[in-house]
């Protein structure tokens, strides 16, 4: 496994809605060198550096998973997980009184 790959894929939502998994501080980095330059603020800037460090091997990619992770949360990017939205929809189907 290369050094800035993520033990776990962090799952964003990207364009008009679509999940992408970012699996590496490389991938992180893109997206967050995409991000338009007036929604920057200071997690972004915490994330892009984070990153950076990770790829260049000052700090553990996982660390720069954290970073970024809490980036995209704080900026509602978190795709939620496949399993809750299985979950919601198997307990929808089986009582239709669940929304």
């Amino acid at each position: 496994m290369k050094p800035d790959m993520f033990k776990e894929p962090v799952s964003i939502l990207v364009g008009l809605g679509f999940p992408a998994e970012v699996r590496s501080a490389m991938d992180a980095y893109r997206h967050l060198v995409e991000w338009p330059a007036a929604l920057r603020d200071h997690a972004h800037s915490v994330a892009l550096k984070a990153c950076g460090a990770a790829l260049r091997g000052e700090i553990e990619a996982e660390t720069a998973r954290g970073l970024f992770a809490a980036f995209a949360e704080k900026h509602d990017l978190l795709a939620p997980e496949t399993n809750a939205i299985v979950a919601s929809r198997l307990r929808r189907d089986r009582d239709p009184h669940v929304r």
